[in-house]
């Protein structure tokens, strides 16, 4: 049987955690307060400056404003290995109930048929620590990503509007963990540049449909490493995958709408990982090392339906929910990789004050728990199970 530090062996090599809040991959689930109390249903509505994000088709007629808010992530995961484990090999795990803080700016100006917008917000950002005192070693991971977005979207006519974002990703990454008896750190950072296009058009003044696609965003992250009194450099490229959104919203009356969303993320291109690490070698000299970690993941499809409803001129209440498939196999899975087949449940409000507005998103998700069977090919037999709780809190004003 491997040893503890053996079963996490794969962390070696990348720290990236995609779980409470992540698209069972490196991106959240939902930005923007309205757009996760309504289960991040929102590309056929996209009626908020997060249209950046979601539709920028969907700024096309919106009124000038502005919306700042901050999203907490709580995760808890956990892990246990297989029955049959010796006792000093067996580790029953459950990492710190941290919090994962996040501000976000969206604005929009509105000229006519033109509709300018600047978003700076965080389409990444979360980590795990676990109990120095259950694997025998200290484990943390945090990854977040802040994209600069101008978008401008245009008014064809009143049926049709088209939109574009560049995204341009600031990434930042941190890791500690122990290579036998000395610790393990890391600090790296990158930036990457991508697109967002999205198109919205309305069939009737009740039903409208939104397709929106984001151009792949790869990251070259550089940074320092520390391994005891080896220090080393580190270059490791990271790509945010094609993404694909068609959404459609029905106003089934004035004040009531509902949405449906399918959001393809095309994981599959992330086959591995590669890390370039150089160092002084003590003996050999420089030297640089190559290491590839396999991910094998799936492109998966997410399904999510949310409604709001607005009660009266101040006072709007929403829900939503969001089916997420794990893109992870078996055979890869660990413990900063949590993966699992999840279901999210959402509300939110929105409370009107002349101009002003503000708006609160929550969200629970289930993650299943997947039972992998300890094996030759798998590379962390075990009980994996990953739950999360987040809020969102924002601020709007228009003017």
């Amino acid at each position: 049987m491997k040893s503890r530090f053996n079963l996490i062996t794969a962390l070696l090599l990348v720290v990236v955690l995609a779980g409470a809040g992540f698209a069972n991959g490196l991106s959240l689930n939902s930005i923007g307060p309205r757009a996760l109390g309504m289960g991040g249903a929102f590309v056929g509505l996209a009626n908020d400056a997060s249209a950046i994000y979601w539709n920028p088709a969907g700024l096309s007629g919106q009124n000038s404003h502005v919306m700042v808010f901050m999203t907490d992530i709580i995760p808890t995961a956990t892990y246990q290995t297989p029955d049959g484990v010796p006792a000093a090999y067996a580790v029953d795990a459950q990492t710190k109930s941290n919090h994962y803080i996040s501000p976000n700016l969206f604005a929009a100006y509105n000229m006519g048929d033109w509709t300018l917008g600047m978003g700076v917000f965080v389409p990444a950002g979360l980590g795990a620590e676990w109990d120095k005192a259950d694997f025998g070693a200290e484990l943390m991971s945090y990854l977040r990503v802040v994209s600069f977005s101008p978008s401008v979207a245009y008014k064809i006519n009143d049926q049709f509007s088209l939109g574009l974002a560049v995204n341009v990703f600031y990434g930042m990454m941190d890791m500690k963990r122990s290579e036998g008896t000395d610790q393990y750190s890391e600090e790296s950072s990158g930036t990457g540049v991508g697109a967002t296009i999205g198109l919205k058009y309305n069939f009737t003044e009740q039903l409208s449909l939104g397709i929106t696609y984001k151009t792949p965003v790869k990251v070259a992250f550089e940074g320092d490493a520390d391994m005891g009194a080896l220090a080393m450099e580190i270059k490791r490229d990271i790509e945010w995958p094609t993404w694909i959104g068609v959404g459609l919203a029905y106003h089934v009356c004035e004040n009531w709408v509902i949405t449906l969303d399918g959001q393809y993320s095309n994981w599959k291109s992330l086959e591995s990982i590669e890390t370039e690490s150089s160092f002084d070698h003590p003996l050999a000299g420089p030297m640089t090392v190559n290491d590839t970690l396999d991910l094998k993941w799936e492109s998966a499809l997410q399904i999510r339906v949310g409604t709001a409803y607005q009660v009266n001129d101040q006072f709007t209440i929403r829900g939503g929910y969001y089916y997420d498939p794990a893109p992870a196999p078996d055979e890869t899975l660990n413990i900063l990789f949590p993966s699992s087949t999840n279901h999210a449940f959402t509300a939110g409000a929105s409370y009107a004050v002349g101009d002003i507005m503000i708006d609160l998103g929550l969200e629970y998700l289930l993650g299943a728990e997947r039972d992998i069977e300890m094996n030759a090919v798998n590379e962390m037999p075990g009980k994996h199970q990953l739950n999360i709780f987040a809020f969102s809190l924002g601020l709007g004003y228009s003017f």
